[in-house]
């Protein structure tokens, strides 16, 4: 039998106008945004809807936007198309997307998740000045190349690979002066870009500790149940169905790196052949089939 894997994605996914469509065609999706709302004492909704980027991309802000609409998306699909989720037999979530994850398979509360995702959010904004710290996409440069750029170029700063996409695509995070070292020399190594990123913090590298020993007695307090479908963690690319580990790996997320190229990769050792991307855009759809063609993914929500 066919075996599908549920995929959410993370930042990156964001876009004024997001959810607007969803929620207009389902009340389902419009009741998730409303619940947002009253966790979180403002208008998430029309913050998404209409506005304005700027403030959208405040990743205090990103974090819950994305967060709501792919938890939106996931609740109208079962309650309209359940026989789209047949062979259903992992979730994954990259980076911020593990949280919609644990949320689809019930092993944490979405008004829990959208209060932590919040704070992670602005946890992560905190953990360094503005400025001061900078994200680049690798193109084209084998992963262990990167790394090795990445240690060339440290001079006593941090720089570091922290999301591993795809063979072809890694993205890079620390100080920013690091990171412009490491891009020239990833370019030299033969890397066909260095794209630096708009983002206002070096998410997932090690200068996001500060943020880590904050969430940590946050995800602490918060129940965790035993997931309904195993969930494949960023940091360790394993299949996990304890809620406490599943809490635990969101604890170490923070300043590790998203390893959602052996994450897809175990995927396809366990016999995944189907994935559907839930929530805004397609980025994940694309680092699959970048990964293993054999893995057909579609979206839903977007």
């Amino acid at each position: 039998m066919p075996k599908l894997a549920l995929l959410f994605p993370g930042q990156g996914s964001q876009f004024v106008g997001m959810g607007k469509a969803l929620c207009d065609a389902s009340r389902v999706a419009r009741e998730t945004f409303d619940e947002a709302d009253a966790v979180l004492g403002f208008r998430l909704s029309r913050l998404c809807f209409e506005g304005p980027e700027e403030e959208l991309k405040l990743t205090a802000n990103t974090q819950p936007a994305i967060l709501t609409h792919s938890v939106a998306a996931w609740r109208d699909l079962t309650a309209r198309f359940p026989e789209r989720l047949e062979g259903a037999a992992f979730a994954a979530g990259h980076s911020l997307g593990e949280y919609s994850a644990d949320v689809a398979v019930g092993a944490l509360a979405f008004a829990d998740a959208v209060r932590l995702v919040r704070e992670r959010g602005r946890f992560m904004q905190e953990a360094v000045p503005a400025g001061a710290g900078a994200m680049a996409a690798i193109v084209g440069l084998a992963p262990e190349q990167v790394e090795a750029a990445c240690r060339e170029a440290a001079q006593g700063e941090a720089v570091e690979a922290v999301n591993f996409n795809s063979p072809e695509q890694t993205v890079i995070a620390g100080d920013a002066a690091a990171v412009a070292r490491a891009s020239a020399s990833c370019t030299e190594r033969g890397a066909k870009r260095a794209i630096l990123l708009p983002v206002s913090a070096p998410f997932h590298s090690s200068r996001m500790a500060p943020a880590r020993e904050k969430m940590k007695p946050l995800l602490e307090a918060t129940p965790f149940a035993d997931p309904k479908l195993s969930i494949v963690t960023n940091v360790d690319a394993a299949a996990e169905s304890s809620g406490d580990r599943l809490r635990n790996a969101l604890v170490r997320q923070i300043d590790s790196p998203v390893r959602w190229l052996a994450s897809v990769q175990l995927l396809a050792r366990e016999g995944v052949d189907r994935g559907l991307e839930i929530g805004p855009g397609n980025v994940l759809a694309g680092l699959v089939r970048r990964i293993d063609r054999a893995i057909k993914v579609e979206t839903y929500g977007g």
